[in-house]
């Protein structure tokens, strides 16, 4: 609890700490203005200093019927108010979505759920291939081309993703991610659930967040964003945070 943490409370986003626990809650709330509780190792650009190789434990759980989207991790915050520019996002992090929320960027595994993840859209492989993405769009609309042609797509944002069971963030765990340079390793209680080589590039940052914001993101096309509504209270609950070295 004595690290220089970041604390961002927007709407109706409350961050509390008992001993050494952050407690992230967003109370009941209409779907009329963004809700966020947030903890992060930055507070701007000149923050994000965390490269691989870097380890990360902690133990979390979350409670309420949660709406919107929540989780804890590295990434590039690729907008931050006040400052200038837009960076091309790259997470290494453990995520929920709910539904109607639907970020479906691996090839069958749901758009929504409690996963572990990483992406890199800042990756020379996706740039590349941006001035063909209005054809590629309208081919993945096609599904026997999207199982067939996706896959080139998802390793070129280096997209990697494991369903888990949402059971598991409803009750206390201990999460560790080891961010190395040529490979991620997610773990529950120390049992390996997810391994990837597709290993994101830094610096990123630190972030612990819950909130009530949905995202549509597919292959073939559909994007949008929105808020909803949180009809009981929502919290995410953290303890115990390392960040190492190696």
């Amino acid at each position: 609890m004595s690290a220089p943490w970041h604390i961002t409370q927007v709407g109706g986003g409350v961050v509390s700490t008992e001993a050494d626990r952050w407690v992230l809650t967003v109370p009941p709330a209409s779907a009329a203005i963004y809700h966020d509780a947030q903890i992060s190792s930055y507070q701007g650009r000149e923050d994000f200093d965390l490269r691989p190789p870097v380890t990360l434990r902690l133990r979390a759980w979350m409670k309420g019927g949660v709406r919107g989207t929540a989780g804890f991790g590295f990434w590039n915050h690729p907008y931050v108010p006040g400052e200038r520019g837009f960076r091309l996002p790259r997470a290494v992090w453990f995520f929920y979505g709910s539904p109607p929320g639907n970020i479906a960027l691996a090839r069958d595994v749901p758009g929504s759920g409690w996963k572990a993840a990483t992406f890199d859209a800042a990756r020379w492989q996706f740039i590349a291939m941006l001035p063909a993405a209005p054809i590629g769009v309208l081919l993945m609309r096609i599904p026997w081309l999207y199982r067939c042609l996706w896959p080139i797509g998802q390793r070129a944002i280096g997209v990697s993703e494991k369903l888990l069971d949402e059971a598991l963030i409803r009750t206390a765990h201990d999460y560790t991610i080891r961010w190395l340079p040529d490979r991620v390793e997610f773990l529950v209680d120390a049992h390996l659930v997810h391994r990837t080589e597709r290993s994101p590039r830094g610096p990123l940052g630190f972030i612990g967040w819950i909130d009530n914001q949905y995202a549509v993101v597919t292959p073939q096309g559909r994007i949008g964003f929105g808020l909803l509504d949180v009809p009981t209270e929502q919290s995410l609950f953290v303890e115990h945070i390392t960040i190492k070295p190696g």
